[in-house]
C-alpha cells in the first residue's frame, strides 16, 4: 500500500511540474535511446553478417590485386587459370565495378555497374526474381541483369515487362535478361547489387573506363584450409609478377574485422549515451532539489504528523525513479524505432534485442536512484520546525 501510494504521489508531483519534468527526461531519453540503438543495431549487423557468411560459406575468399607498377598487368585468363593450376581452388569469380548517373526515359538514376562471369552468381548465392543470370554464352554481348531497386525504378517509368526490354547506358543499348532478388550487401559482398546493372565481364571490359580486373572471389576446396588457399593464391600471382600486390581476405578475417568495427561503434555510442545520461541525471537531481525547496512546508507537516526520515527519503527517491523510468521507456521506444529504420534502409532482418531493453530499464533505474539519492537525503534531513516556519 505504501509503495502504491508513493508511486501515485510521484506521478502527481511530476505532473504538477510538467516543464521541468520534460526538460529533465530529455537527457535520459537520448542516453537510453543511444544505448538501445547501439546494442540493437550491433545485433542486427552481426546477425546479417553471420547470415551472409552462412549463406556463402566460409570456403569463399576475397582477393584484391594492386599494381606496384604499370607493367604488373593481370588478364582475365590469368585469373580463370588459377583454378586449373592450384588444386586448392575450385572456382573463381572475377568482377569489374563502375558507377555513374544515367538518363533513362525522362528520369536519371545513379547505378552501380558490374561486369561478372557466370560463376559470380552461384558463388554469391544470389537468387533470381525472374529471368536468368549472365552465362558464358553472353560473352561480349550487351545483355544485363538488374537489381531489385533498379527494377523498381524501371517499372516506375513505365518499363514493364522488364524481361526483353532495352535500356540505354552511355552510348550502348542493353537488353534485360534477368532481375535479381533482394541481396544483402557488405561482408563478403562489398557491392550494391540491389541498385546495380550486371553485365558480362567481357562487355564491361570494353564499356567501363577502367577495364583492369583487380578483384575476384575464389572458392576453396573442402579439404583445404582458407589459410593454405591464401598462400597458394599469393604464390600463384607472385610468379606472374613480383610487382603485383595480392591481398587475400578470408571469412574469418572479415568476421574479426566486423567485430572490431562494432566494438569501436559501440564505444562511440556508449560514450554519447553516457554523457547524455550524466547530463540527464544532473537534470533529474536539479528538478528534485527544486521540488524539495518548493515542498518544504509539506515535508515539515508530514514529519510533524509522524513520518520518519526513511519515509520522506523513499518518497523522493521514488519520484526520481519514476522520472528516469518514464524517460527510459521513451528512450527504449526511440532506440527500437531507430534500429528498425536502420534495418529497413539496409534491407536487413529486424531483430529486437530483449537484453538491451532489460539493460535500458536497469540503467534508467540506476540513474534515478543515484541522482535522486542526494535530493531525497536532503529532504529527509530537513528540520520539521524550520520547514513549517518556511
Amino acid at each position: 500500500m505504501i509503495l502504491k501510494a508513493n508511486i501515485s504521489e510521484a506521478f502527481t508531483s511530476l505532473a504538477n511540474a510538467r516543464q521541468r519534468t520534460i526538460l529533465a527526461i530529455i537527457g535520459i531519453v537520448i542516453g537510453i535511446g543511444s544505448v538501445i540503438g547501439m546494442v540493437s543495431i550491433g545485433s542486427i549487423a552481426e546477425n546479417e553478417a553471420l547470415k551472409q557468411f552462412k549463406d556463402m560459406g566460409v570456403d569463399v575468399v576475397m582477393v584484391r590485386l594492386t599494381k606496384g607498377s604499370p607493367s604488373a598487368n593481370v588478364t582475365l585468363r590469368d585469373i580463370t587459370a588459377l583454378k586449373e593450376e592450384e588444386h586448392s581452388i575450385l572456382d573463381v569469380a572475377p568482377y569489374l565495378r563502375s558507377s555513374g548517373s544515367y538518363s533513362i526515359g525522362k528520369k536519371s538514376i545513379y547505378l552501380e555497374q558490374m561486369g561478372v562471369t557466370a560463376s559470380f552468381f552461384g558463388m554469391n548465392k544470389i537468387r533470381l526474381a525472374e529471368g536468368r543470370f549472365i552465362s558464358d554464352l553472353d560473352e561480349n554481348r550487351y545483355f544485363c541483369v538488374v537489381g531489385m531497386e533498379t527494377a523498381a525504378f524501371l517499372r516506375g517509368i513505365g518499363l514493364n515487362p522488364l524481361l526483353g526490354s532495352q535500356i540505354p547506358l552511355g552510348n550502348r543499348i542493353f537488353t534485360i535478361v534477368g532481375v535479381l532478388d533482394n541481396v544483402s550487401d557488405g561482408g563478403m559482398r562489398p557491392y550494391g547489387l540491389n541498385s546495380s546493372v550486371v553485365m558480362p565481364i567481357t562487355t564491361a571490359g570494353r564499356f567501363f573506363e577502367k577495364s583492369d580486373i583487380d578483384s575476384f572471389l575464389a572458392l576453396v576446396g573442402n579439404t583445404v584450409s582458407p589459410v593454405q588457399a591464401k598462400t597458394d593464391i599469393q604464390n600463384y600471382f607472385r610468379v606472374k609478377s613480383r610487382e603485383l600486390k595480392v591481398r587475400v581476405t578470408t571469412a574469418e578475417e572479415l568476421i574479426a574485422n566486423m567485430k572490431k568495427q562494432m566494438q569501436i561503434f559501440s564505444l562511440l555510442l556508449g560514450a554519447i549515451g553516457s554523457i547524455s545520461l550524466i547530463v540527464g541525471g544532473i537534470g533529474v537531481m536539479n528538478v528534485m532539489l527544486i521540488s524539495v525547496t518548493e515542498r518544504r512546508m509539506e515535508i515539515g507537516l508530514r514529519r510533524a504528523l509522524g513520518a520518519q526520515q526513511g519515509d520522506i527519503q523513499s518518497q523522493f527517491i521514488m519520484e526520481a525513479l519514476v522520472l528516469c523510468l518514464v524517460g527510459g521507456v521513451i528512450g527504449i521506444v526511440l532506440g527500437v524505432i531507430v534500429s528498425f529504420i536502420f534495418a529497413r534502409v539496409s534491407h536487413w532482418e529486424f531483430l529486437i534485442s530483449y537484453g538491451s531493453i532489460i539493460l535500458g530499464f536497469g540503467v534508467a533505474a540506476a540513474v534515478g536512484v543515484f541522482f535522486g539519492y542526494y535530493p531525497a537525503r536532503s529532504a529527509a534531513r530537513l528540520d520539521p520546525i524550520k520547514a513549517l516556519r518556511s
